[in-house]
């Protein structure tokens, strides 16, 4: 038998770890052996597991509190799990999932069983993930047509936005000049003075335009 490990991943730094950290110390393992990335699996750039896939040895165990620790999609799992059982030659215990425990069953059924479980719950993984994208984005959508606003309130405009656009657009101000004089950046003026054009423009075909303290 050889060394025992745990590996630990968080999405986000803000998340916690304390979860999966206290399941791997359930189990006696060395705290110098438990490896933790508290990085986003979104481009999977995890330096604590790659310096662990270059310690693991064969015969060594690897133990996860779930099947997704290991990859960002399904794709990836599998992959992952290639190299740990068939390259590295080391053993995987998934302790949310008991049936994946290369362990056990280390003949050509008990490899086949556990290589089809593993699969269905990488799928199914995966489609939850999306699932809940795809339940946030018509969150957010609904919410809009409510009339909801994401993100900071915008600031007023300055009382005198208006002038420092024509001088801006007679060339007596850079927008560098105009964005400071209104305290804010560049793209901000830029974006706020189409506006006020577009404004000027209504207002003159005899259209209201919209209140322009709230652009």
């Amino acid at each position: 038998m050889g060394s025992i490990y745990g590996y630990v991943r968080v999405s986000t730094r803000e998340q916690n770890e304390d979860r999966q950290m206290v399941a791997l110390s359930a189990l006696q393992i060395e705290r110098n052996n438990i490896y933790v990335d508290k990085q986003s699996g979104k481009d999977f750039n995890r330096p604590m597991y790659r310096r662990l896939l270059k310690r693991l040895q064969q015969d060594d165990i690897l133990y996860v509190k779930s099947i997704d620790r290991l990859g960002r999609d399904y794709k990836e799992i599998l992959e992952q799990w290639r190299i740990l059982t068939k390259e590295k030659r080391v053993d995987i215990v998934v302790l949310d999932m008991p049936l994946l425990d290369t362990r056990r069953g280390k003949d050509l059924m008990g490899t086949f069983l556990s290589d089809i479980v593993l699969q269905v719950l990488s799928f199914v993984a995966e489609n939850e993930r999306k699932n809940i994208r795809q339940r946030q984005r018509e969150g957010i959508e609904a919410a809009r047509m409510r009339g909801v606003r994401f993100g900071r309130p915008e600031l007023p405009l300055p009382k005198d936005f208006g002038q420092i656009c024509v001088r801006w657009e007679a060339r007596e101000l850079t927008g560098r000049e105009a964005a400071k004089l209104c305290n804010m950046s560049m793209s901000s003026f830029y974006r706020k003075a189409g506006r006020e054009r577009e404004i000027l423009k209504l207002e003159k075909t005899g259209m209201p335009g919209r209140e322009r303290h709230i652009m």
